[in-house]
C-alpha cells in the first residue's frame, strides 16, 4: 500500500489523467476516489490542486470529444452499440433520453452527475449535429463542475482522507487485495443489474412483416411511439402511430391489440412500456423488433 501511495504522489497527474480518461470512455472504473485522493495528499504536500482540475478536466473532455465524434459519424447505430456494452443498458433509455430532449445540448453542463446520461448525451450531441465548438464549451463546463467536486471533497476532507489511507496502510498487501475486489464486486454488481433488466424485458416481438400484414389487413390494432416528440419529428414515424409521452396515462380499449416502438437497443423502452400496460390488464401488447430502424431498412415508408 505504500508503495501505491508512493506511486500518486509521484505520478499522481497522471493517474487522475487515465482513470478519469478509462471512466469517461465508458469503461466501468471508477474516477472520484483517485481525484479525491490525489487532490487530498496534494493539500497535505502544499502542492496546487489546478494542475490536478485541468488534467481531469482534459482527460474527460478527450474521452467525451471520442463520443461525440462517433455519435456525429455513426448517429443512432453508436448510440444503440454503446448501449448493448454497456453495463447499464436500463440508463441508456427512458429517464436519460428525457432529459436530453427536455434540455437539449445544455444538459451537458450536468450530465455526468446523472447516472448513464453523460455518455448518452455526448453521442446524442453528436448524433444531432452541434457544432463542435458549441460541445467543447458546454462539455468543459461539465467537466469542471464534476472534477472540480472531486477535488474540493479531498482539499475539504483531506483530513480524513489521510486517516482512511493510514488505516489502509496498515492491511499492508491486503489493502491492494481489497481494493481490487472492491472493484471486482463493483463490476459484478453492475453485470447483475444489467443482466435482471435484459430478463425483465424479455417477451415476444412483432416483425415489421408481421406489423405491416396486420396494417395491410385493417387490424383492429393501435401503434405507439414511444420516443422523445424531436426524435420523432426529426426521423419520422410509422403511418397511424400515436406518440406517446406517458404510458401510465393513457386511455384505451384493453381488447385492441397494441404495438409499441422505439428506437433503443434491445427495443428497451417499447418492452418496458408494454411490460406497464401488461400490469394494466392488456392481453395483447408486443414491441416492435428492431423499432423504426428495422420498419424503415425494408423500404417501408415512414410520414414526417
Amino acid at each position: 500500500m505504500e508503495a501505491l501511495l508512493q506511486f500518486i504522489e509521484l505520478y499522481g497527474l497522471w493517474v487522475v489523467f487515465f482513470c478519469v480518461l478509462l471512466d469517461q470512455g465508458g469503461l466501468p472504473f471508477p474516477a472520484y476516489p483517485p481525484m479525491i485522493v490525489t487532490a487530498a495528499m496534494a493539500v497535505d504536500g502544499d502542492q496546487s490542486l489546478v494542475a490536478i482540475l485541468l488534467v481531469a478536466i482534459l482527460a474527460a473532455v478527450i474521452a467525451d470529444v471520442l463520443w461525440y465524434w462517433c455519435g456525429r459519424r455513426f448517429g443512432a447505430t453508436m448510440l444503440r452499440l454503446m448501449c448493448k456494452l454497456s453495463l447499464s443498458p436500463d440508463s441508456c433509455v427512458g429517464a436519460t433520453r428525457r432529459v436530453y430532449a427536455r434540455w437539449g445540448p445544455e444538459s451537458l453542463i450536468f450530465a455526468k452527475y446523472v447516472p448513464g446520461l453523460a455518455a448518452v448525451a455526448t453521442t446524442l450531441a453528436g448524433e444531432s449535429r452541434i457544432s463542435a465548438a458549441r460541445f467543447i464549451i458546454l462539455d468543459g463546463i461539465g467537466a469542471a463542475l464534476w472534477a472540480g467536486g472531486a477535488v474540493a471533497l479531498g482539499a475539504i476532507f483531506h483530513n480524513a482522507v489521510e486517516a482512511v489511507l493510514l488505516t489502509l496502510e496498515q492491511f499492508g498487501g491486503y489493502a491492494l487485495e481489497l481494493l481490487a475486489l472492491s472493484v471486482a464486486l463493483y463490476i459484478a454488481l453492475k453485470w447483475r443489474k444489467r443482466r435482471r433488466f435484459l430478463m425483465q424485458i424479455r417477451m415476444a416481438r412483432l416483425t415489421p412483416e408481421e406489423l405491416e400484414a396486420l396494417i395491410r389487413e385493417n387490424a383492429d390494432l393501435r401503434i405507439l411511439d414511444v420516443r422523445p416528440a424531436e426524435r420523432r419529428a426529426l426521423a419520422g414515424w410509422i403511418p397511424g402511430s400515436i406518440h406517446v409521452t406517458e404510458i401510465d396515462g393513457l386511455q384505451l380499449d384493453r381488447t385492441l391489440e397494441v404495438v409499441i416502438y422505439c428506437y433503443c437497443p434491445n427495443d428497451a423502452s417499447a418492452a418496458v412500456a408494454a411490460l406497464r400496460l401488461k400490469e394494466r390488464g392488456f392481453a395483447k401488447v408486443r414491441p416492435l423488433a428492431g423499432g423504426v430502424d428495422a420498419w424503415s431498412r425494408g423500404g417501408r415508408k415512414l410520414e414526417r
